[in-house]
């Protein structure tokens, strides 16, 4: 057990990666995989990842952004967030999630997982359900960008593929989610047959979980909170 989160490596297809762990590690505790922001893994991420261990989970929160470096080196450096957020594709997430699957799988129960994804997080966690439908019971995306937009690999043409329970908080007013692609999003929603929220939290800007930002609304913050503690009671228990 990890009475606050630690760093691991993990073995990836390009090298090694490091994950904040959190939560039981024996095996005794369903898992979730926590999909970070475009900030990457620091204090913040650290804290949320206990959070939800805090609720009896074994949560695993990996480096995304490994083939730019080590934490130590992208923590402080948010000036080329957007470089490393643009340059993480589609391909490389399908490279790496067995991976961060397995790792969690190391440390959790079995049976199905869950995952939750913030800002480009989001998409992160929506792919994954949709590339691994037989392990991902459960996806939170919470102030997601580009979640469904009208390029021809967009994360949401993917959901008919998915098995998983769905909820979406998105923020109001996000130019990276604009009403007609919540729409859209809502559409194949319904069009895959799964069961799902896909909310705008009024009032709350992009990045509003993020405590350690600008952004933070924390009315909406601690909505997310409560509507992914349900979703994870409801598919993981």
């Amino acid at each position: 057990m990890t009475d606050q989160p630690t760093t691991i490596e993990l073995s990836v297809p390009d090298g090694r990666a490091e994950a904040y762990v959190a939560g039981p590690d024996d095996g005794s505790a369903p898992g979730v995989l926590f999909f970070m922001d475009a900030y990457g893994l620091r204090p913040q991420i650290a804290g949320m990842a206990q959070r939800i261990a805090g609720w009896g989970y074994a949560v695993l929160a990996p480096n995304v952004f490994h083939r730019h470096g080590p934490v130590a080196d992208l923590v402080d450096d948010r000036q080329h967030a957007m470089e490393r957020v643009r340059g993480l594709t589609a391909e490389h997430l399908a490279a790496d999630a067995p991976s961060y699957l397995s790792a969690l799988r190391d440390r959790c129960a079995d049976g199905g997982v869950g995952t939750t994804g913030y800002c480009m997080g989001a998409r992160l966690a929506v792919r994954t359900a949709t590339a691994h439908p037989d392990e991902v019971v459960a996806v939170g995306g919470f102030h997601g960008g580009g979640l469904a937009t009208e390029e021809p690999d967009s994360p949401h043409l993917g959901l008919a593929r998915a098995r998983a329970e769905f909820v979406f908080g998105h923020a109001d007013q996000d130019r990276s989610m604009p009403p007609q692609a919540v729409g859209r999003l809502g559409d194949a929603l319904s069009a895959a047959g799964v069961l799902f929220i896909n909310d705008v939290y009024a009032g709350a800007p992009h990045g509003y979980t993020m405590n350690d930002t600008p952004a933070y609304h924390e009315e909406s913050a601690e909505r997310h909170y409560r509507v992914l503690e349900s979703l994870l009671g409801r598919t993981l228990r």
